[in-house]
């Protein structure tokens, strides 16, 4: 059983006042924490990505969401119950390194922040393809350039600092899906004046060839291109260590995955295909949530929808970069990555891990620029799949896990997962099925995601494989000597 990280005060250490330290701060607050639990569930492919979804399975997207929303549900519940046991920055690493073996928490970890770092590029990326088109006088390598060092500078300053860009951040997106819901859902049942209601209304879910026009097999299609817009929703549960009361702030967070996922997704989901037919040129051409605006009346309904996905990007730069970080510095608690990424400064921030990551995502970003078909390419697909191999590798920890916290302190069972173990083994198998679905699909590069991140993954593992093999020879030789 590998020793878990913990928190620590900020102390003087040999290096003197300003030298390094080697723990993190609980520098989060309440309202920070649950700000983020509730932005974090709602990231930019929810706005960009849904699109392709409506395009594919018409109104039974709402079931694709509804699917995925249910998995997410149960795979944070499992989380929820590990993490307030034991809050800490690996979070499920950290879980399955305890629960599957040193081997697993090195994958996993590695795997998680490959993923966001490539993640840092294409969202950086995206927000500069904005801000040129605001100001094209800066280029769009130069304002990728813009976002990413202010974002690496705020995440440098303190973890309070990532806190409150974030609380901002997560506050705009919330209002913003709000709004649009409530004015929106006024809209579908007429009672907003000024609306076409022969366009608005329920009537759009089963006209234009049904409520499912393309088949039921159009729901799992569907499922494919929306299952990644949820990544995110575990990273309350990496924070909740840094924060002021960590297994309330688990518990709060897993209490609440259900109604957050029904109000933000399917709720803003329905209104889309509600206020416009789902066949609608639209759709395509403009976005499904700036097509509803327009559809509205509301001027400028492009503008506004760049703003909000401009601030959905910078909270997923943020929190991405402050995630990775994390990760990086939980795998090198455990002796998983560089020791120097274990180290903290006076502030309780990992300077090491966050510098390494966001120098990761500086060089995925001129891949994306210089190599956009070939070597990002390459980077984005053989990390798409990681979302999945990280819930299939929850589903296995809180098996584990679920005995031995029993065993050692059932006291810390304060949240459990329900029916457990079968809704756990039932989740695994929803995973696996996914997965398995993804190797047929051609027409959205689902296979070759997924091949490319089983490579990817069946590497990482070897190393893992290796590393604790040759720690094993090494405690063995020293016991012996």
């Amino acid at each position: 059983m590998t020793s878990q990280p913990t928190l620590t005060k900020p102390e003087e250490g040999p290096a003197g006042p300003s030298g390094p330290d080697t723990g993190l701060q609980a520098g989060l607050k309440n309202r920070h924490l649950s700000m983020i639990a509730i932005g974090g569930v709602i990231g930019a492919g929810l706005f960009v990505g849904s699109s392709s979804g409506i395009a594919t399975a018409g109104p039974a997207i709402l079931l694709s969401y509804a699917l995925v929303g249910t998995l997410v549900v149960l795979v944070m519940r499992m989380l929820g119950e590990m993490s307030a046991a034991n809050p800490t920055s690996g979070s499920f690493s950290a879980h399955a390194d305890r629960a599957l073996g040193p081997w697993a928490g090195f994958s996993i970890g590695w795997l998680y922040w490959f993923f966001w770092v490539v993640v840092l590029a294409v969202e950086a990326t995206a927000g500069a393809k904005i801000l040129e088109g605001w100001i094209p006088a800066v280029p769009q390598w130069g304002w990728a350039l813009i976002v990413m060092v202010v974002l690496t500078a705020t995440n440098l300053a303190s973890v309070g600092s990532y806190g409150e860009f974030e609380f901002w951040f997560a506050g705009i997106k919330v209002v913003a899906i709000a709004a649009f819901i409530v004015v929106g859902g006024l809209a579908v049942f007429g009672v907003l004046p000024g609306v076409d209601s022969d366009r608005a209304g329920l009537g759009n879910l089963t006209e234009h060839g049904g409520f499912l026009p393309h088949g039921a097999g159009a729901v799992l299609t569907g499922v494919l291109l929306v299952v990644f817009s949820f990544m995110g929703s575990e990273i309350p549960t990496l924070a909740a260590g840094e924060s002021e009361d960590p297994q309330r702030a688990v518990t709060k967070a897993t209490n609440s995955i259900i109604w957050r996922i029904a109000v933000f997704y399917l709720g803003s989901i329905f209104v889309v295909v509600a206020l416009l037919p789902w066949d609608s040129q639209s759709i395509v051409d403009q976005g499904s949530y700036v097509a509803a605006l327009d559809s509205l009346g509301i001027p400028n309904a492009g503008e506004i929808m760049n703003f909000i996905v401009l601030t959905s990007v910078l909270s997923c730069l943020n929190s991405g970069l402050y995630t990775a970080s994390r990760m990086a510095f939980s795998l090198g608690r455990r002796g998983d990555a560089p020791k120097a990424f274990a180290r903290t400064t006076r502030r309780g921030v990992p300077q090491a891990a966050i510098l390494s990551s966001v120098v990761f995502g500086f060089v995925a970003v001129f891949f994306n620029y210089k190599f956009p078909d070939t070597v990002f390419l390459f980077l984005l697909n053989s990390s798409g799949a990681v979302a999945l191999f990280v819930w299939l590798a929850i589903c296995f920890s809180q098996l584990r896990l679920r005995k031995i916290i029993q065993a050692e302190a059932p006291e810390k069972l304060v949240v459990r997962m329900w029916l457990y173990p079968y809704l756990t083994w039932a989740a695994a198998a929803v995973i696996v099925f996914v997965l398995g679905y993804m190797l047929t699909d051609t027409e959205h590069d689902g296979r070759s995601t997924v091949l490319l991140s089983l490579l990817v993954a069946a590497l990482v593992v070897v190393v893992a494989l290796v590393k604790q093999r040759i720690t094993a020879t090494r405690t063995a030789g020293a016991a012996k000597g």
